[in-house]
């Protein structure tokens, strides 16, 4: 293994032992013929089958691949978190063991970082949807996409897609924001807009994935709309805060007026708990705003 490589690929694994070598030799292959020297990090998330074995009998067929070993399931944010951490490689990638991502086309997320120094952050942005509870996921996806996008103030693709590439310095601040879960892709997602660094997206492909899925929809949608408002309230507050304010301020004003001319000057309490609403939620968003600026010198 090379000992400072140019690319660290975090690959987390957790009940993958019917194909997880298959993905490893894809992107194995994928990578040596692209000529950049590259670590390809399994890190087995205390699976209960038997893919850390098959890990370690295929380790020596893949001089490039390093394999780490939870003792806990942590889930995937915090696979990728650790393996982002302790990647060498000026560049990391994220993606999955079960098939469903295209990761033969990882040299080329590689490729538009390596020539283009304006863009920090490369997404396989998906052209279909073909995970479990399609039906479901295809509507509230696009809700929660479009709710990030209004928040982040751009069009965004595919907001949660786990097959990306980014500059491990630029990322380094926002690791430690990545909650265990699924959501974790949304995080650093919102957390490169959020703060004005390019992100390309790049159409792919995307599959059925192979073996059982580990979404579960109601929790796992509950917390992808959720991780949305937090990171947008962490770096911009104003974005979340300010407009139902205004609007609460607005509404107070005009009922105070409508009050004022149908009762001779008297101002009903729902018209005053209204605007005094709108007043504190204002103040509130003014102060959260000064504490990010704070925060951020």
């Amino acid at each position: 293994m090379d000992a400072t490589p140019y690319v660290t690929i975090v690959l987390p694994c957790y009940n993958e032992q019917d194909h997880v070598i298959d993905e490893v030799e894809r992107i194995s292959e994928a990578m040596d013929r692209s000529g950049y020297t590259y670590e390809l990090v399994a890190v087995d998330d205390c699976s209960t089958d038997q893919t850390l074995a098959r890990l370690r009998e295929a380790a020596p067929r893949f001089p490039n691949m390093r394999i780490r070993a939870f003792h806990r399931n942590g889930g995937s944010g915090t696979v990728r978190r650790i393996g982002s951490q302790e990647a060498r490689g000026e560049i990391v990638v994220w993606t999955d063991a079960d098939l469903t991502y295209p990761n033969e086309r990882i040299p080329e997320l590689v490729e538009i970082l390596d020539k283009d120094p304006t863009i920090d952050q490369v997404v396989g942005a998906r052209t279909s949807e073909e995970g479990s509870h399609k039906f479901l996921r295809v509507p509230a996806k696009w809700f929660i996409r479009k709710v990030a996008e209004r928040l982040a103030g751009q069009k965004i693709p595919d907001l949660n897609s786990g097959l990306r590439a980014f500059r491990k310095s630029v990322a380094r601040p926002y690791l430690r924001l990545l909650p265990p879960g699924f959501s974790c892709v949304t995080t650093i997602t919102l957390s490169f807009l959020s703060n004005q660094h390019d992100v390309y997206y790049l159409p792919i492909g995307y599959s059925k994935r192979a073996g059982k899925s580990k979404f579960s929809f109601v929790s796992d949608a509950y917390r992808y709309i959720l991780q949305v408002l937090r990171m947008v309230m962490y770096f911009n507050p104003l974005k979340v805060l300010m407009p139902p304010a205004l609007w609460l301020i607005g509404i107070g004003l005009v009922k105070g007026v409508v009050d004022i001319v149908r009762y001779g000057f008297y101002l009903t309490s729902n018209t005053i708990v209204i605007f005094i609403s709108g007043l504190l939620i204002g103040s509130l968003a003014l102060l959260a705003d000064l504490i990010v600026r704070s925060r951020s010198e």
